[in-house]
């Protein structure tokens, strides 16, 4: 499988268009999105500048450590971890943080900002909010990057505020999703090859990446503290695999896979809207943007599962050029793609 020319730019816009759309919905039910946005399948971005929220935010905050990281080759945990906290501290103290971020994130950062406190100390152990995979695609996109490298990267930076192995396994199955689409990989095919990796790596804790961070849980062991991520992965992927059989476009997704706010459903819930809609990737976003739960971290999910797949064209060019951050995000995506 070969990357498709545009996938990681068609990534990066579709994540950020799916959050800027489902930024005025959230904490809405469907009801009261209909009577504010009319039919979903019309609604339109806001504007004239389309505002992202903290998902972006921190989405190029990691794709600016794993490029400092890619500036020395590819760089160890310690470097990684190391780049991607000063990353997610400088987010923390911007101005601009002021999208309704999460509760876990704030709390993390602002004991990461202590550069002498071992990061392991301010991961949020019994957290496993979306706020950790709404933000692992970049891991998907770069190219040349080692599966064992990916994955348990995908797992540090979750860990740096969500340290629950669920956080930490969505995680990494995000990136893989994310990765498998933008090699080409069919989506009709995607949900079983994302439960093959699932099992694979039930029993496998990326201690190199992860160190001691198990022995804060009050798991007996480091492969029974990572197995209970994967077994509750594993358990919405078959609900989704129910999802998909007996799918109606017309109702509120979060009903079938959850509504998104714990990593494992946003994970579920933004596939079940990409998958719902393969061929229609606005109308992915718009379906995901239209939901009972975390709206725009579904929406961002789901664009950034839809873009990886289609590429940069997926998106109406009246859309991407009115998204805020445009510009870095589609310097990424160059830098990504080779072009």
């Amino acid at each position: 499988m070969t990357m498709t020319k545009t996938a990681a730019t068609g990534s990066l816009l579709g994540l950020a268009l799916g959050d800027a759309l489902g930024f005025p919905t959230e904490f809405n039910d469907v009801p009261s999105i209909l009577a504010k946005c009319g039919p979903w399948r019309e609604m339109e971005l806001p504007g004239p500048v389309a505002y992202i929220t903290d998902d972006t935010q921190m989405t190029l905050a990691l794709s600016r450590a794993l490029e400092a990281a890619a500036a020395r080759g590819l760089c160890g945990p310690e470097r990684f971890a190391h780049l991607a906290r000063r990353e997610f501290v400088a987010w923390n103290r911007s101005p601009d943080n002021n999208r309704a971020p999460g509760n876990t994130c704030i709390t993390a950062c602002n004991l990461l900002a202590d550069e002498g406190r071992p990061w392991r100390e301010a991961s949020q152990l019994h957290s496993k909010g979306c706020g950790a995979n709404m933000r692992v695609a970049p891991l998907g996109l770069m190219p040349r990057m080692d599966d064992e490298v990916r994955a348990g990267a995908a797992q540090l930076q979750s860990a740096l505020t969500h340290g629950h192995p669920t956080a930490l396994a969505a995680s990494d199955l995000t990136a893989h999703a994310v990765w498998l689409l933008a090699q080409g990989a069919e989506p009709t095919g995607l949900v079983g090859l994302l439960r093959s990796y699932a099992y694979e790596n039930r029993m496998t804790y990326h201690e190199r990446w992860l160190g001691d961070l198990w022995t804060r849980s009050e798991a007996p062991s480091a492969t029974r503290f990572i197995a209970r991520g994967w077994d509750e992965c594993l358990a919405v992927l078959e609900r989704l695999d129910g999802a998909l059989r007996e799918a109606n476009p017309e109702v509120d997704p979060c009903l079938a896979t959850g509504e998104g706010w714990i990593a494992e459903e946003a994970l579920a819930t933004g596939l079940l809207c990409f998958l719902q809609f393969v061929d229609e990737p606005v109308t992915a976003l718009r379906r995901a943007a239209c939901t009972s739960g975390d709206s725009d971290s579904i929406a961002c999910l789901a664009g950034a599962f839809a873009g990886a797949h289609h590429g940069a064209d997926a998106w109406p060019a009246e859309w991407t050029g009115r998204i805020e951050h445009r510009d870095e995000l589609l310097a990424f995506g160059a830098l990504w793609d080779g072009v």
